[in-house]
């Protein structure tokens, strides 16, 4: 019987909960690019989607068993939720794509996505940074996200504006409103992961 438990690596499963999100934005810059086979290539989008899910499941339940953390809790817990929402809000717009019966992307769209997986592959990294302690590295990683971040919401603008500019159809706006207003907002939970990477660097520099 361990009189003290085994410390937990939470930066592993980190580690694998960001490759995890860099795989979905990359399938979904895939499906905006080609926009073929789209039943088969949101599947497998869902897929890295519940896995993300299982990971976030792992992180709480092993947050909850352990009293040694290598960080504190609550910045454990909100990096999980917010990784996972940002998962969530992919999949939310490739899953509107598919129920709205969307015939083909927009420019706009594959340009949201593209901007979308380079935040997650600069996410990835900082994390990788993170965990080896390299905080100034963080914190320059930290700035571009907020950089793509600022990029998308511009793209986000102007692809609003050019919905209402362009298209006739009432209903189609509506659509690919929602399907942006998703991508945005995978966006600024970028950020939001961002400003809890900057504040556990502000506690253990």
């Amino acid at each position: 019987m361990r009189i003290f438990p085994k410390e937990i690596d939470f930066f592993e499963i980190f580690d694998k909960a960001a490759s995890n999100l860099t795989k979905a934005t990359s399938l979904l810059v895939s499906l905006m690019e080609n926009f073929d086979n789209l039943e088969a290539r949101a599947k497998e989008i869902y897929e890295v989607e519940q896995d993300g899910d299982m990971l976030t499941h792992d992180i709480m339940k092993k947050l909850n068993r352990t009293f040694i953390t290598p960080i504190d809790r609550e910045d454990i817990h909100a990096l999980a939720s917010r990784m996972d929402d940002i998962l969530d809000l992919v999949w939310g717009g490739v899953d509107r794509m598919i129920v709205f019966r969307i015939a083909e992307p927009t420019q706009e769209a594959v340009e949201l996505a593209k901007d979308l997986h380079r935040t997650t592959e600069v996410l990835q990294k900082t994390i990788k940074e993170l965990r080896a302690k390299n905080y100034s590295h963080v914190q320059e990683h930290c700035i571009e996200i907020n950089r793509l971040e600022n990029r998308i919401d511009r793209t986000f603008r102007d692809a609003l504006g050019k919905l209402f500019d362009d298209i006739k159809d009432p209903l189609l706006i509506i659509k690919w409103k929602e399907i942006y207003e998703h991508l945005e907002d995978a966006s600024d939970r970028c950020e939001d992961v961002a400003n809890v990477l900057e504040g556990i660097v502000l506690k253990n520099a």
